[in-house]
């Protein structure tokens, strides 16, 4: 029979295992810090010995971010400007981009630049993001003329689902088709 050994590590060990795991998750999914931190803590836990405290593994977690901040590894400005450039070529509206990065742990700071840096690059962009919603789905413009009347509360609250707001939504769905391929061609 293999004799069990109770190896303590040292703090140095565990700072150094939770740094390798964390830049081994940074390299594959570019995260946000609390994204990061949710899954050291998670990691941590799972393979650890069970008398440690978990406010002693949320310190050192903290300790190995505050180190991977400062190597520039991991930036929350740059992810949100990232996601959210992201979301907007898929069609996402400003609300939707907002509640995704506040879900993500972003400081509001930084959701403040990112939302306004987007406004002032295009005051309408919820606009433009619910046409894209519009030709992807084939709803209201982009339905046959017949068909437009028939579904108009699906299409409106399809819109209101994905973020926008009634006025936004109203204006789009009562865009004539000529208009609708006008701005489709655009974008």
């Amino acid at each position: 029979m293999i004799p069990i050994r109770n190896k303590k590590k040292t703090l140095k060990v565990t700072v150094d295992e939770m740094r390798d795991f964390a830049l081994a998750y940074v390299e594959k999914y570019a995260p946000s810090k609390q994204q990061l931190k949710t899954y050291l803590l998670k990691k941590y836990l799972r393979i650890s010995v069970p008398n440690v405290k978990k406010q002693d593994v949320n310190n050192l977690i903290d300790i190995v971010l505050s180190d991977l901040e400062k190597s520039k590894f991991v930036n929350d400005k740059f992810y949100s400007e990232s996601k959210a450039k992201s979301m907007i070529q898929r069609g996402s509206s400003i609300n939707k981009i907002r509640n995704y990065l506040i879900g993500k742990g972003i400081n509001d700071k930084f959701i403040n630049e990112t939302v306004s840096k987007i406004e002032d690059n295009n005051s309408d962009q919820d606009f433009f993001s619910a046409i894209k919603i519009c030709k992807k789905k084939r709803i209201g413009p982009a339905r046959t003329e017949d068909n437009r009347p028939l579904f108009y509360k699906k299409d409106i609250s399809l819109l209101a689902r994905n973020g926008f707001d009634f006025e936004t939504s109203k204006k789009v769905m009562d865009i004539q088709k000529e208009d609708y391929l006008k701005i489709v061609k655009l974008l």
